[in-house]
């Protein structure tokens, strides 16, 4: 065992230092984006079956909004650019951008070397649920997908319906690729309405059970056209199991609502990460 130093307990009183303090970040249109969505008028609806996904379209402007419809449900969130999957949502920056759980007014980013807002959360009827006791909160960019590999991993089994594989196969499905190039699109999501942290002894990612009930809702305002993949993850409220076929498990809503003409005038989707790319290599 490492021996202990005279100062450890100097070494672990150290204030800590935000990484990313985001202050500097560009201002979010809060009014304009909660004033062109009155009076916005639904365009389509996608009901994703439980233990199953489905993809959807999102033009930039638009607003989504994802619902739990019949019980207690997460749902397992990929978003792409829609006319190129290559720049796709970034778990990893969001969280160091924003925080482990996110909410009304922060927004999704996405991949380098674009590096920008895809989405804008504008509404959630799980604000009120802060952090609680045991450091867990909702809305998580923290954990990854349940999938088959991980499961085959620790269980020797062969699971088909957990989230990564769903978003798999419906990503397959809406684009026409085939299954093995969508499965490389599939990325880490933004576990909607799931209640997870990290103990505060082993540090490691807890879940539990979810608080959405029906009629609970998340709501983004697309800054990018938008393809979206969610999965009505086969843990239901993920309060015992991650990924089962005996959880109780639910569809979740997903419907497009565009603002009325002239709602988001002066608005414009964000431009791509202006760093030149160069990387510091000589240039010949």
């Amino acid at each position: 065992m490492t021996q202990m130093p005279d100062d450890a307990e100097e070494r672990r009183a150290i204030k800590p230092v935000i990484c990313y303090p985001n202050d500097t970040l560009p201002e979010v249109a809060m009014a304009l984006y909660q004033a062109a969505r009155d009076g916005a008028r639904k365009v389509s609806e996608t009901l994703v079956p439980a233990r199953d996904a489905r993809c959807f379209e999102v033009p930039a402007g638009h607003f989504v909004r994802i619902t739990s419809v019949e019980g207690p449900q997460v749902g397992d969130l990929n978003f792409w650019n829609l006319n190129d999957l290559s720049e796709r949502f970034y778990s990893g920056k969001t969280r160091a951008l924003h925080g482990t759980h996110v909410t009304t007014g922060e927004q999704l980013w996405s991949s380098f070397p674009t590096l920008r807002p895809m989405a804008t959360i504008v509404a959630d009827t799980l604000g009120w649920y802060g952090i609680d006791e045991y450091g867990g909160s909702v809305h998580d960019v923290i954990g990854t997908r349940c999938d088959p590999y991980t499961s085959n991993l620790l269980n020797e089994n062969q699971y088909h319906h957990c989230c990564h594989s769903n978003l798999t196969r419906a990503l397959a499905d809406h684009t026409g690729l085939p299954l093995h190039d969508a499965e490389a699109y599939v990325h880490d999501v933004l576990n909607v309405f799931m209640c997870t942290g990290f103990t505060r002894d082993t540090g490691q990612y807890f879940m539990k059970s979810s608080p959405v009930r029906p009629g609970d809702y998340l709501e983004f305002l697309a800054e990018i056209d938008l393809l979206g993949g969610l999965s009505a993850c086969p843990g239901g409220d993920c309060s015992v199991e991650h990924s089962s076929d005996v959880a109780a498990c639910h569809p979740l809503l997903v419907e497009v609502f565009a603002p009325p003409a002239g709602a988001l005038e002066g608005w414009s989707s964000p431009e791509v990460n202006a760093y030149d790319r160069s990387h510091g290599a000589s240039q010949g």
